[in-house]
């Protein structure tokens, strides 16, 4: 009763909200042409409840991507109107140039925030490692995460991060989780496999889940197509890559029933520890458990500014590399994004790490 009570009330409140920012928009446009408020209203409302509506098909898709735009209006119009509004309590007679105002703060983050999204860049970074066993003497390892392939997150984007992650002449890839949207409907009818199928890697490429593959409820699906991609997906399992380092993929935290990292600990522990896991929980445990080499995805930065202070908040490390004592972490932002194509205070971005193996003390 009381999580039909809280839906009720949430679904009011949005409304709420909905209503108010429309209003705002409607009272502007006015000043230009007449409004039909039915009209209007009904339009407004399906944009605003795009995103819920297009879960119903995938033929409603168009919806789907109305509904992800439409996030941008949430997420700076809770900013913007209410500024707006004592602006013109204060300036009553400003409303042509208070909704210019706004209209041109939008657009900018509109096409500033689908450049960061739509331009990856390659973060670098060296480090160096205990070589213990291993026969190698360095490795070059390509991270990335959270490309919520689908619609927006497509197959020319999935291109970029082929041709970035190809040009750095990788020893091992590495895909930290969130690979589709959800559900990978658009990565099969899209053919995206035909483009991650052209990625090269001395040693293989190799996925873990995240939280949205669990909530498309088509895992199954999903580790079909990424086998038949060349990418190996690793559920709860330890292996072990070029007899010189072993690889662990963790189920996502998503997954209640995931196995605790000893269980996944290598029996002998004499060469290079892997670990990929989507969320970045709890860092503390791969540094108890003596992992090396920690990655992970899922905050995205916040993707949209000022969300970053709430991830920074929740995790000990929500971006980028930190050194725990034997333990080297490291979260991306994403290569693609969640929503709308739109990134403020993040860019989409891959890792490209060189690891010495040295015979130091540990």
């Amino acid at each position: 009763m009381k999580r039909i009570i809280g839906a009720i009330v949430a679904i009011l409140l949005y409304s709420a909200i909905v209503f108010y920012f429309g209003w705002g928009i409607s009272k502007w446009l006015e000043l230009y042409f007449p409004i039909n408020s039915w009209l209007f209203g009904i339009i407004w409302g399906l944009i605003a409840f795009g995103f819920v509506i297009g879960r119903f098909s995938h033929k409603l898709r168009l919806f789907s991507v109305i509904g992800s735009y439409w996030f941008i209006v949430m997420q700076y119009g809770i900013i913007l109107f209410p500024i707006a509004t004592l602006l013109l309590w204060i300036f009553p007679s400003s409303l042509n140039l208070i909704g210019w105002t706004v209209f041109l703060i939008f657009l900018f983050i509109l096409i500033f925030g689908t450049y960061n999204a739509y331009t990856p860049v390659v973060r670098e970074l060296s480090i160096v490692m205990p070589k213990k066993g291993s026969k190698l003497e360095s490795i070059k390892v390509v991270v990335a995460s959270d490309f919520h392939l689908g619609l927006l997150s497509n197959k020319a984007h999935l291109s970029r991060f082929v041709k970035k992650a190809n040009a750095e002449k990788p020893d091992l890839i590495l895909l930290a989780g969130d690979l589709v949207d959800d559900d990978p409907i658009w990565f099969v009818q899209n053919g995206m496999s035909e483009v991650m199928k052209q990625l090269e890697s001395t040693y293989g490429i190799y996925g873990v889940l995240g939280n949205h593959e669990y909530y498309g409820k088509k895992i199954p699906l999903l580790v079909e197509e990424m086998e038949a991609s060349n990418v190996r997906m690793l559920l709860d399992e330890t292996i072990l890559v070029a007899d010189s380092f072993y690889l662990t993929g963790r189920e996502d935290l998503t997954n209640k029933n995931r196995k605790q990292l000893s269980e996944l600990s290598p029996e002998e522990r004499d060469l290079p520890w892997f670990v990929m896991d989507h969320t970045p929980s709890n860092l503390l445990i791969p540094e108890k458990e003596k992992v090396d080499f920690h990655v992970s995805g899922h905050t995205h930065l916040g993707q949209m500014w000022p969300n970053h202070l709430f991830t920074r908040r929740i995790f000990e490390l929500d971006y980028g590399y930190r050194c725990k004592g034997g333990l080297h972490a490291i979260v991306s932002s994403g290569f693609g994004f969640w929503g709308p194509p739109i990134r403020l205070g993040s860019q989409s971005e891959l890792w490209s790490v060189n690891i010495k193996l040295e015979d130091v003390e540990v």
